[in-house]
């Protein structure tokens, strides 16, 4: 079973695969267009940004709430045994074919992690451990080996098991729950709306009003945040939120976060 520690970021071991394996098109989110295998006009020699304290000021916010979730130094420590693309060019089309795949299935990992410090839903926790393990596997073989993964199956399988694990962590809370999955909430006024214990699974909430919504124990998997106000919101215990979803969002200090995130540095002190 991993570590939740290797499945945090740590760019210094990483071969500026973000910027190099992902393609991106010029919008609000890139100032450029960028194809797959490209390496991004900013990246350093040393495979860092050139860039990076001034990424959204320069047009460059989808960089911001990027989260590889470990996968870039793991294809580059692991995978790849630390071999570098630049100096050792034969692994750059291997190497960018397998990140995009070792993303997802980081994600995976995370999700099927923080289900396992779920105490209400230890139900499921056997088959989850099982599908961790599983998960973790898949992530260890060869470059051959990753590319061929049925990424799909996979997620069909462990979405399954995320949902089951929600829906027991949610029945401890008490009245009704609201049923948002996948809904289309973009610029909804929320504030102050009853959102505990709410099924907000692929929702699209960008610039969405949540300022002082209450969403705690809210199940947020894949929810769209960007841009939505959630100042002064109690999300105590959300499920499966990430620290990308909440760098996409606004909020200010009196948001309330689980234990395991950080409020964003550019997040605004509360308003008077």
């Amino acid at each position: 079973m991993p570590d939740k520690s290797a499945l945090k970021a740590d760019c210094g071991a990483c071969f500026g695969l973000c910027c190099v394996a992902l393609p991106f098109a010029k919008s609000a989110d890139f100032a450029v267009d960028k194809q797959a295998g490209r390496p991004c006009g900013n990246l350093l020699a040393d495979f860092r940004c050139g860039i990076h304290t001034d990424l959204r000021e320069r047009g460059f916010q989808g960089c911001t709430v990027f989260d590889c979730l470990g996968a870039g130094q793991k294809v580059s420590q692991e995978t790849f045994g630390g071999r570098d693309w630049r100096r050792n060019p034969e692994v750059s089309g291997p190497m960018f074919r397998v990140f995009p795949v070792m993303r997802q299935l980081h994600e995976l990992l995370w999700y099927l992690a923080e289900a396992l410090e779920m105490p209400a839903a230890a139900s499921v926790h056997p088959e989850i451990r099982g599908a961790l393990d599983e998960t973790d596997a898949l992530t260890r073989g060869g470059p051959a080996e990753i590319t061929a993964v049925d990424v799909p199956a996979v997620r069909e399988k462990v979405n399954a098991l995320l949902l089951r694990a929600s829906e027991e962590a949610r029945r401890k809370v008490p009245g009704r729950k609201r049923n948002h999955r996948g809904a289309d909430l973009i610029g909804t006024r929320l504030k102050g709306a009853d959102l505990r214990g709410a099924n907000l699974r692929g929702a699209y909430l960008i610039a969405a009003d949540l300022r002082k919504a209450d969403l705690r124990d809210a199940d947020l998997i894949g929810a769209d945040l960007r841009d939505a106000d959630l100042s002064g919101a109690d999300l105590t215990g959300a499920l499966f939120l990430t620290q990308a979803q909440l760098d996409s969002a606004r909020g200010d200090a009196a948001t309330r976060l689980p234990e395991a995130l950080a409020a964003p540095a550019r997040w605004t002190p509360p308003s008077a």
